[in-house]
């Protein structure tokens, strides 16, 4: 329908049935049920309909439907439940005695259904199959009717096609993160208290941080400013009169469920709006992260199919300290997706091909042909060795270019021997890399350039039907939008060069596509220095305009600055040598093993075996948490000294805070016994403190999925360790002034403990249980 008068109608409709159900109803489910939005409709009828309108009958009738599986809902043994039945059973006595008298207000004779009665029926039917009662004859009678019409046939199809379409929670309250909490309690005040505000350009979630103090909270929604401002640009009538009336207006539309969360709001200067969490809450999720086996559980969340390229070596060179970042970055952004549930693809994308293995074929067959056909005649070091000899030669003599040239059309071409030969050489490198992974414990799957070679004719071919890819002066380039040369032209990014060749460009392209179409990425990283940035963003402009990359699918570079010396220069061997990789992973070792042998001879003991791997736990662990300590985009300078301090927020330090946490914990749990099964007690503000950032590590976890800064996830642990010491200091553990106090420290203790260790592992480091 339409006109006012509909309008006045619907307006009757939500006051006296609707918004009064929807209450009762989250009453009766608790607040462990929660409700997407419903999603936007199309066609004809929706646009009649008006949908975003009927969202209070969409999630009333689907509060209904959840309600009606539950036991205690049937039983109704408690008293809540009892009175949520009894309220619903009033507003369907409210419309049965409207229908009776057939009161004009609501119920106009007419033919002409209108939105009211399209929204109205199926929430009373929803509540007729709830109560299962037989004194609402008129109630029934008038559903019926509705649900015979086409308009409430066309209706009932939408709500079905929402229920189906929104099947799973937006929110969970068990296991989401804290912020992501109230994230969705906002997110719903705002669309109950404003909800046209989205129809106006209003984002429909809320913008939800942590208090930068925490005296005023834990939580603050920053959205009343913005949304007021909104309502004032748009000459909304009766708008709030500033953006504090705005929040008030939040606050007053806060979910019922929400109650079990926030236990008190107010609102702070120009319009923010505070809130505290409940103690009981915290004390709930605290005390299920002890009893869970393993430690801290992702956030419920779904899964999608992510793809990382990260790591990517030569063949024929060894790995050196430029590789480091690469590999030490893209292992940790892996861990952490995968341990957020996702379906992660680990993938090195290893130079294994082009014009440098003709190079390479032609010297050794002069000067070392066995080392073509027999791994064990040339080590990794040799072939660096003859790489730099071989490109000398090519450089200097012309006769032996051409013979290059010639070895690589042989490769390309599919000659056996040469093929043989280039199998060989990359057998020989593969081997030398996979010693390193293996150190640094790092799974990746090989995936080289040479595989793509196949599918790049038809890349420079879709591009030149699609009319992208033009000659220019011999080559065929796409020309770049935003992207101009110095004369201010359009600058060309080559994909076949003159002689036939294809470029870096085309095989991304290619693997672009195979991993859209074939691995059916929804994300894909690459995990490489800032200076390919400009690279990226040309290659991934061109996927975009020919279609090689749909819209759904995220493309992104994940870029790092450069590894320096302590003199903030290129680091370097003395002799002015790139540094080795293995190398600079084993000097980090042996300097920890150094340091702990003295120690151990101070009090006259001896490193076993045990203490020894417990070193290179150390010592690995401190190169690999210098690095993912920094902003990732920044140039850092590389210290032994500093990156193996046993002070300031290093891994040694960090690793020697989970012994120590763990020692805590254990000579407590053998005073109590078994600590899992009691309550968890927070009654000085230090514990409480420690609480709160032990239940923050979800959403530091959301935050790192989403920005790929693993920094913040270091800078976390540290807070986490200076947090557990402030507690410690102030609030005895093994000498508790009860038993019950006594297990709830210890309960403590271990969820401090199992944080930890669950945050270095996803940053690829080791723990041990003493050092």
């Amino acid at each position: 329908g339409g006109g006012g008068g509909a309008g006045e109608q619907w307006s009757e409709y939500e006051s006296v049935v609707l918004r009064p159900a929807l209450e009762a109803l989250r009453v009766l489910l608790g607040p462990a049920k929660t409700l997407p939005t419903p999603p936007a409709q199309e066609g004809e009828y929706a646009e009649r309909l008006g949908y975003e309108e009927c969202s209070f009958q969409y999630r009333a009738v689907m509060l209904m439907q959840a309600a009606a599986q539950q036991e205690e809902a049937k039983e109704a043994s408690d008293p809540q439940v009892c009175s949520a039945l009894a309220y619903l059973e009033h507003i369907l006595d409210t419309v049965e005695n409207a229908l009776k008298l057939n009161e004009a207000s609501m119920f106009p004779a007419k033919p002409q259904l209108t939105l009211g009665d399209c929204t109205l029926a199926p929430t009373l039917g929803a509540a007729l199959d709830l109560l299962k009662s037989k004194r609402y004859p008129q109630c029934q009678v008038y559903v019926d009717a509705v649900k015979a019409s086409p308009q409430g046939q066309a209706a009932a199809a939408q709500v079905e096609a929402a229920s189906k379409a929104s099947a799973t929670p937006a929110v969970s309250v068990e296991s989401s993160g804290l912020q992501a909490l109230l994230t969705a309690v906002w997110s719903e005040a705002l669309k109950a208290a404003f909800p046209d505000a989205e129809d106006l350009g209003f984002p429909p979630v809320a913008h939800v941080t942590r208090c930068a103090n925490p005296k005023f909270g834990d939580f603050q929604c920053n959205s009343p400013m913005a949304l007021y401002k909104l309502l004032k640009d748009k000459g909304v009538s009766n708008a709030p009169a500033n953006p504090r009336e705005v929040a008030q207006a939040l606050i007053t539309a806060l979910p019922a469920w929400s109650s079990a969360l926030v236990a008190e709001t107010s609102v702070a200067g120009a319009g923010f709006v505070n809130c505290r969490l409940q103690g009981d809450f915290l004390l709930q999720r605290v005390a299920r992260v002890v009893v869970r086996e393993g430690g801290p559980q992702p956030p419920h969340q779904a899964p999608r199919k992510m793809l990382v390229d990260f790591s990517s070596p030569n063949i024929a060179k060894e790995m050196h300290v430029g590789h480091l970042r690469s590999t030490i970055i893209g292992d940790t952004l892996c861990r952490v997706l995968d341990f957020l549930g996702h379906d992660v693809v680990r993938l090195n994308h290893v130079g294994d091909w082009g014009t440098q293995f003709g190079m390479l074929i032609a010297y050794l067959k002069e000067v070392k042909p066995e080392a073509l056909t027999n791994p064990k005649s040339a080590a990794i070091g040799d072939l660096v060795q003859f790489y730099k000899q071989a490109k000398a030669r090519f450089d200097e003599d012309d006769k032996f270019k051409t013979v290059s040239r010639a070895e690589v059309v042989k490769l390309q071409s599919g000659d056996e021997e040469n093929y043989k030969a280039w199998q060989l050489l990359c057998e020989i490198s593969r081997q030398e890399f996979d010693q390193i992974y293996s150190l640094l414990n790092i799974k990746i799957n090989e995936r080289g350039e040479s595989f793509y070679n196949e599918f790049l004719p038809d890349v420079v071919n879709d591009l030149e039907e699609k009319g992208l890819a033009v000659k220019s002066e011999g080559a065929t380039c796409v020309f770049l939008e935003g992207f101009k040369n110095r004369d201010g032209q359009a600058m060309p990014l080559i994909i076949r060069k003159t002689d036939g060749g294809f470029m870096y460009s085309t095989t991304d392209l290619a693997a672009i596509r195979h991993r859209v179409e074939e691995e059916k990425a929804d994300r894909i990283l690459y995990v490489t220095d800032v200076g390919q940035s400009s690279h990226f963003s040309q290659v991934f402009q061109v996927a975009r305009r020919a279609g090689i990359l749909p819209d759904s699918t995220e493309l992104q570079h994940v870029p790092f600055g450069l590894v320096q010396g302590e003199d903030g220069k290129k680091f370097k061997t003395r002799s002015g040598d790139t540094v080795k990789l293995k190398d600079l992973l084993m000097e980090a070792v042996n300097i920890a093993t150094a340091d702990m042998e003295k120690r151990y001879a101070d009090e006259g003991q001896e490193m076993g075996e045990a203490e020894r791997l417990a070193a290179q736990v150390v010592g690995l662990g401190a190169v690999k948490y210098a690095d993912l300590s920094m902003n990732r985009e920044s140039d850092y300078r590389f210290s032994y000294k500093k990156m193996l301090s046993l002070t300031g927020n290093t891994a040694p330090y960090m690793l020697y805070a989970y012994v120590r946490v763990k020692g805590i914990q254990r000579k407590g749990a053998e005073a109590v016994g078994d600590f899992t099964g009691g309550d968890i007690v927070l009654q000085e503000e230090s514990e409480i403190n420690l609480a709160r950032k032990l239940l923050r590590l979800p959403e530091v976890l959301a935050e790192l999925e989403s920005d790929l800064y693993p920094h913040k996830l270091c800078e976390y642990l540290f807070d986490v360790s200076q947090k557990f010491n402030k507690f410690y200091e102030s609030c005895p553990v093994n000498t508790a002034e009860t038993e019950e106090l006594k297990r709830s420290r210890v309960a403590l203790c271990e969820v401090t403990a199992n944080v930890i260790k669950k945050g270095l592992s996803l940053l690829g480091i080791d723990t041990v249980d003493k050092l």
